[in-house]
């Protein structure tokens, strides 16, 4: 059964600025790599929708949704906080994010695809219920995430997070859900400054200090991840995909290798097969030195669509 690859052109159109490390290049980085190791055409290509107030709602309150929609600029850029802009086009662009998860959810549950890959951006997992921040405008993961339990009547899902830093909007949005069970790892210290607890059966917090490694890694998600997994059943899983771990990327010391993202994406994929019939949804995060990142997303993407 085919993989889904979810993207828009309105997701290259997104700019904050010179210089800003979350660049449309991104995309394109990905994309020419797939051709190169000859996957691109292997892939089920599809556009991504607009996300609906409605789905937004899930997660996010309407007055959210309407006042970054007030704040898309006619031109130039407007400051969401330090690092996170909107120029005309962010507000399409967060929009199709946010929808690219609910056509993959909507694909995979439907079983037209075992697999998806959103590659999109802006990404998401720092949209708290009710704050921009962190490059993020809306949390696409947890778009999808909402969908699957509220629109396909799902019981259980797992996110898994491995991007480099916490996902604290995921967090917000889910904490006290029972429905989600979180697996994260990320840098700590590092942004956003934040190291909550882990809270048994609902959220697994893996904080790994500068230069761990993979061996910590690896440890992280064997130790703490697998077993709150397995117990927890999944009946889908999301993975909010960040590269930025990796050894090249300078805006991180956590020092990952490129394998280490095709070895994570196989442990989710063992236990979607023997929990959530095969079903997986994965949607780019961070990652921002180029050759790196488009080394990584392309084993992480080789590995969901294998047997």
């Amino acid at each position: 059964m085919p993989v889904a690859f979810i993207s828009h052109p309105a997701c290259r159109r997104h700019q904050m600025g010179d210089g800003h490390p979350e660049q449309p290049a991104r995309l394109d980085a990905i994309e020419e790599l797939l051709h190169v190791r000859q996957l691109h055409d292997f892939l089920v290509h599809h556009e991504a929708p607009r996300a609906s107030v409605e789905q937004l709602m899930r997660v996010h309150p309407r007055a959210h949704v309407e006042r970054l929609g007030a704040l898309s600029p006619a031109e130039g850029l407007v400051r969401v906080d330090p690092d996170t802009a909107m120029c005309p086009d962010t507000f399409e662009a967060a929009l199709r994010a946010a929808g690219a998860n609910v056509l993959a959810t909507d694909l995979v549950v439907a079983g037209a695809v075992r697999r998806a890959f959103c590659n999109v951006r802006p990404p998401g997992h720092h949209a708290e219920r009710a704050q921009a921040m962190g490059f993020c405008f809306f949390n696409n993961v947890a778009v999808g995430a909402a969908h699957a339990l509220e629109h396909h009547g799902l019981e259980r899902v797992a996110i898994l997070d491995f991007d480099v830093h916490l996902g604290n909007g995921t967090e917000d949005i889910f904490r006290g859900d029972r429905r989600v069970l979180i697996c994260s790892s990320y840098q700590y210290p590092l942004y956003p400054g934040s190291n909550p607890g882990s809270v048994p059966g609902h959220i697994v917090n893996c904080p790994l200090p500068p230069g761990s490694g993979s061996d910590a890694f690896r440890a992280a998600v064997t130790q703490h991840w697998l077993p709150a997994l397995e117990q927890f059943a999944p009946q889908m899983i999301f993975i909010s995909a960040g590269f930025d771990g990796h050894a090249a990327d300078d805006l991180a010391e956590l020092r990952l290798a490129t394998a280490d993202y095709g070895w994570v994406t196989d442990r989710a994929c063992e236990i979607a097969g023997r929990h959530a019939n095969n079903r997986v949804v994965s949607t780019l995060e961070g990652g921002y030195e180029l050759s790196a990142l488009a080394a990584s997303a392309v084993v992480h993407i080789d590995r969901l669509m294998a047997d």
